[in-house]
């Protein structure tokens, strides 16, 4: 990441006294534990100690986060790594402020009846897969497995799942995609048992992703009042975040009074938050580099380069249906998702290679104070791709499922 600082840093040296200012936040998903942070710093008066006047504005199926930030919806989105890096490749010039998820919750969750036990026994079976830049991380971890995604005998066949885990219910898959604090919980409530059941967390295989970190438009950071404003806004939310930790059930609660929907449940809730402190433990809302560098290499542990993009397009089935999202234009559209400013020029007197990261850290929090920022750019999007080959898009059969 030598050379590539983007605006972002400058977040991390405002702590100024700006007049209060309306912030709208474009969650991910639906109102649930997920978000409990921010629902706690808005219900907790943190936003209003930073003289900032929040407006929290849920998601859902129907919601595209990065296209509401894209259309002035929004000043700060929540997304995950793999979807904000697609959305980058697709031009969008979004990038990271901070990173409050430490961890990711994804998992795959399998029937053991239908003969699955370990990642070994994936071959010949249908695996659901959520897409929409969340189907990276499994893409990576099928390469490094050596398993196509084409539906024949040797490899998988990849259900495009919904956001249901109806696909397992009905053993329409042998294995579906979960979330440790959310989808799997569905599956025990609708009546299996975890005896059922086998899970393979993508920690436990190496191949995890960063979750729910925030995002804004590169260019207002060109603004200091802006930037002033969401320095305010990282250090109430991770206030948040932290008080949500310790007090899980009280956070669930509070996310409850904020559900208009009135879907979510009181267990369901402070089960789901209990999960989440998991994922947000150790972290101070700082983008850690090491995490980042996980996300976006390649099976063979080489960084994207243009080699890996050129040419790569979306696929069609033999029905005609397209196979994921087109994930690049070529070369032109990697030299878009690289155009970052210098590494200096965003953050003036200050000009640091990326290999003192640490230090550069340290500094940035130390001319903070309890201000954090995240200071690393999102690069292209990680397509797993293997040394000589376009990237690994799923080729064959690809099924649709859930809704």
């Amino acid at each position: 990441m030598k050379g590539l600082l983007t605006g972002a840093a400058l977040l991390a040296l405002a702590a100024g006294t700006a007049s209060a200012e309306e912030v709208t936040l474009q969650l991910k998903w639906v109102t649930q534990a997920q978000f409990a942070g921010y629902y706690v710093a808005l219900d907790q008066g943190f936003y209003e100690e930073e003289g900032l006047e929040v407006t929290i504005k849920p998601g859902g199926p129907d919601v595209a986060p990065v296209q509401v930030l894209l259309g002035g919806g929004a000043d700060v989105m929540v997304d995950w790594l793999p979807s904000a890096l697609a959305a980058r490749e697709q031009g969008a010039d979004i990038v990271n402020i901070a990173q409050p998820f430490k961890s990711s919750g994804m998992m795959l969750t399998c029937l053991k009846e239908s003969g699955v036990s370990g990642p070994e026994d994936f071959k010949g079976k249908t695996l659901g897969v959520w897409f929409g830049g969340n189907e990276y991380p499994f893409l990576n971890w099928m390469s490094k497995l050596g398993l196509p995604t084409d539906g024949s005998p040797q490899g998988v066949t990849v259900l495009k799942q919904g956001f249901n885990v109806d696909p397992l219910l009905q053993k329409q898959a042998a294995c579906i995609s979960t979330m440790t604090y959310n989808e799997y919980w569905q599956v025990i409530d609708a009546g299996l048992s975890p005896d059922d059941l086998v899970t393979f967390k993508y920690e436990d295989q190496g191949v995890a992703t960063l979750e729910d970190g925030l995002y804004v438009m590169a260019d207002k950071l060109k603004d200091p009042a802006f930037v002033e404003t969401m320095a305010k806004f990282v250090r109430a939310s991770m206030k948040g975040w932290k008080w949500a930790e310790e007090n899980p059930d009280d956070a669930a609660m509070i996310v409850l009074d904020n559900d208009d929907t009135g879907a979510q449940t009181e267990s369901h809730q402070k089960r789901m938050m209990g999960e989440v402190a998991k994922l947000t433990a150790g972290s101070d809302g700082t983008l850690d580099e090491a995490d980042y560098k996980r996300t976006v290499a390649t099976p063979d542990g080489r960084r994207l380069g243009p080699g890996d993009l050129e040419g790569a397009r979306g696929r069609l089935d033999p029905r005609g249906h397209r196979q994921g999202a087109e994930v690049s234009s070529g070369r032109g559209a990697l030299r878009r998702a690289l155009a970052l400013p210098p590494y200096g020029r965003s953050l003036p007197g200050l000009r640091m290679p990326f290999g003192s990261s640490a230090s550069f850290i340290a500094r940035m929090v130390a001319r903070a104070g309890p201000c954090w920022a995240s200071i690393l750019p999102i690069l292209p999007m990680p397509i797993p791709c293997s040394p000589d080959t376009t990237p690994a898009q799923p080729q064959g059969q690809i099924r649709q499922g859930g809704r």
